[in-house]
């Protein structure tokens, strides 16, 4: 049992990377899709177009998720696994062969925006039931790190794309990296996507929907019985997740743009603080998750919350200080306080879904929320910060973690419990 576990993770995780890599190198390469994608002119207008399109892939995301969820609790959650890496990464080579606007004109941006739609919706099959894939296949006691591998392969995508551009942006004059350097982790995709689809075909699938097929107990209608019998959980899930995804995106997707356009930082220095932020969260996400497992999710998640409302604000006063190592230090610990909130909201969301339902549930509050609070977090921090000043994004932070905090107080610990099969948690104080 422990070797099925073993694979689980394995094909689960770097799958979840490829597909990661994939969505999140848009944003470790903004200003120069700004560049390429729009006129010539005002740079943080193209910057604020090239994130509404980032935005409106998110929008997508939760058609994914009605879409992918009810399918995996109908067929299987691996084929649909399968399915979704395929999608996100034949969009993603696509977008690396684009022509620009200097070349077809304004057919480039609304070429980039339905590539980004079909990531999108791709993406909102991936998160929820990669997680329910692993749930399901973990024991008890060590659910929460099982679950948790899940957001720390997340990570490692972003770490890789994170890596990749800085290396070219290093090797590259910057004219090259403008002109043909920013597509090379776009093609990428091609070998990695074929890798992870590879990997997902040869998996199992998980022994609880086994054992629902086995029983003929799938459900026959797994979207309309997640919305009446589970609704409140959708809804605690979508609060739980508000401060995970502004958190998430603030961290790990605006800042590097911020530190280039806003605080003037080098992009080779920018992209640095990334690397080294997103290595910060790589390194305390699964021990924390493993700490869940013997606490529980909501003291980790209330002190995440709190973390971001004290925190938030002094660290983006560091941030503007005008000192490089003050910057990096100030990204770090942000990316820090985001790993203890990221190391257990997941496993915390899963939970709280019945096996008939599980992928639908929580891929449906899950991908409603990203579209709410996750790709609209760079343009809109973007924006206020260009109206109201730079430590606009802090506000936002500490807001969208006092809304979480209020949901993490409503949820009933579900640490080490058994998972339930064929009726909804009933989540209450």
């Amino acid at each position: 049992m422990q070797s099925d576990v073993r694979k689980a993770v394995t094909g689960a995780s770097i799958g979840n990377a490829v597909e990661w890599f994939d969505f999140a190198i848009y944003g470790f390469l903004a200003t120069f899709i700004a560049a390429n994608f729009f006129p010539a002119g005002d740079e943080t207008a193209a910057l604020l177009k090239t994130f509404a399109i980032f935005a409106a892939a998110f929008f997508m995301r939760p058609l994914g998720g009605f879409v992918f969820g009810p399918l995996g609790d109908r067929i299987g959650r691996q084929r649909v696994l399968a399915v979704v890496i395929l999608l996100m990464s034949g969009a993603t080579v696509a977008i690396g062969l684009l022509p620009t606007y200097a070349s077809i004109g304004v057919a480039a941006p609304l070429l980039l925006f339905g590539l980004r739609c079909i990531q999108g919706f791709s993406a909102g099959g991936e998160y929820g039931g990669g997680a329910v894939y692993l749930a399901e296949f973990a024991s008890e006691k060590r659910r929460g790190l099982t679950i948790t591998f899940m957001a720390w392969s997340g990570v490692v995508g972003f770490l890789v794309g994170s890596v990749t551009v800085t290396l070219l942006s290093a090797l590259l004059p910057a004219e090259a990296m403008n002109v043909y350097g920013w597509r090379i982790p776009f093609l990428m995709a091609l070998p990695l996507g074929l890798i992870g689809l590879y990997i997902r075909l040869r998996l199992d699938d998980t022994p609880q929907f086994a054992e629902l097929s086995r029983t003929e107990q799938v459900a026959s209608s797994p979207l309309r019985e997640a919305l009446t019998s589970s609704w409140r959980p959708i809804l605690q899930v979508i609060g739980l997740f508000i401060v995970f995804n502004v958190g998430y995106y603030v961290v790990f997707t605006f800042l590097q743009s911020y530190l280039i356009v806003t605080l003037k930082f080098s992009r080779t220095e920018a992209f640095t603080s990334m690397t080294l932020a997103t290595f910060v969260a790589l390194v305390l996400i699964l021990p924390l998750a493993a700490l869940s497992d013997r606490i529980g999710r909501k003291p980790m998640l209330i002190a995440g919350s709190v973390a971001f409302v004290v925190l938030s604000y002094p660290l983006f006063l560091l941030l503007n200080s005008g000192s490089l190592a003050a910057a990096i230090t100030a990204h770090c610990v942000l990316a820090a306080i985001e790993s203890i909130y990221v190391s257990t909201a997941v496993s915390a969301g899963v939970e709280m879904f019945a096996t008939t339902v599980r992928y639908s549930g929580f891929s449906i509050g899950y991908n409603i929320c990203v579209a709410g609070f996750g790709g609209t977090t760079p343009y809109v921090v973007t924006w206020l910060t260009s109206q109201t000043g730079n430590t606009a994004p802090a506000i936002y932070l500490i807001i969208a973690a006092v809304i979480s905090l209020g949901t993490v107080l409503t949820l009933r610990e579900t640490a080490t419990r058994p998972l339930p099969q064929t009726s909804a948690v009933t989540v209450s104080t």
